[in-house]
């Protein structure tokens, strides 16, 4: 298993290439040094990757630490996600890029494949341990929504990062086991999606980007009536509930717009006291919240 090490805050540019201000953008993100870049093959139609790589030349390379993860994703035209599909894969991120290796590719929602499918000869996980092998990725990951098969992947003993996202939040725990289970194997853990898809920093009606349960709404009502009763920012104690987690190496955050780049330094070193951590646990296990 190869080890990585990331920084506790990692930026997503899920968002990065489908809005204006796209270059500017990409140019914050890859000199900040709040954290390491999270894109993907298919964010954006490959324009995430491809923003990210302009301002990588503009920048006449990487600037200091910045790090940047992608991940391979299915064919944008055919859906097939086999060995070949993720070796053409990391060819696009590293054309688009401009780099010449990755510390870190991630298998992407392979939501179209059996388990047997992609641990299988010439599946799409062969593929990556041979890319690891030969040095061109550093890592590799498994990077999905959905927990039973995030699941079964780290259950393989073949990966060395997973990633996860909405599930593991001041207000859900349902990740909970499967960061444990990754933590016994040794594996590095990102927690995605801290706010529950905003609901936790502007207080949108839905959570994970779904309706929310009538039990959900109310617990999450309850933790934000502790908040006010705390005097804390609840986007601050979103954030640094996943950033104090033992189960999490790096907790990812979406970054949309060089204002929300700009906003999160103070919410990571916002005070957010022990008691009102305390006075949430002591609601009780939380509802699901997002369904599997």
């Amino acid at each position: 298993m190869n080890a990585l090490s990331p920084t506790p805050v990692i930026l997503g540019a899920s968002r990065l290439g489908d809005r204006p201000g796209a270059a500017e953008l990409a140019d914050a993100l890859i000199r900040s040094d709040l954290g390491d870049v999270d894109t993907s093959n298919n964010y954006a139609g490959g324009r995430s990757e491809q923003a990210l790589g302009d301002a990588i030349r503009r920048a006449g390379g990487l600037p200091g630490p910045a790090r940047i993860y992608s991940k391979a994703d299915s064919d944008p035209d055919t859906g097939v996600f086999d060995g070949d599909r993720v070796k053409r894969s990391l060819d696009e991120s590293l054309t688009r890029l401009g780099l010449d290796r990755l510390p870190l590719y991630q298998l992407h929602d392979p939501y179209g494949l059996t388990l047997a499918e992609a641990m299988g000869p010439g599946g799409a996980v062969p593929a990556l341990i041979e890319l690891r092998d030969q040095g061109v990725i550093g890592a590799i990951g498994i990077a999905s929504g959905t927990l039973s098969q995030v699941r079964e992947y780290v259950d393989t003993g073949a990966f060395d990062v997973v990633l996860s996202h909405n599930r593991y939040t001041l207000v859900t725990r349902t990740a909970e086991p499967v960061f444990e289970a990754a933590r016994a194997q040794g594996m590095t853990v990102f927690n995605a999606a801290p706010f529950g898809g905003g609901t936790l920093a502007n207080g949108d009606g839905s959570f994970g980007y779904r309706p929310m349960p009538a039990d959900f709404a109310a617990h999450v009502g309850r933790v934000r009536s502790l908040a006010d009763e705390h005097g804390v920012d609840l986007a601050a104690a979103a954030l640094q509930f996943s950033m104090r987690s033992p189960l999490v190496d790096a907790t990812i955050v979406g970054i949309s717009s060089t204002a929300r780049l700009d906003a999160l330094g103070p919410l990571i070193e916002a005070e957010v006291p022990e008691a009102f951590f305390d006075a949430v646990e002591s609601l009780g296990e939380p509802p699901p919240g997002v369904d599997d």
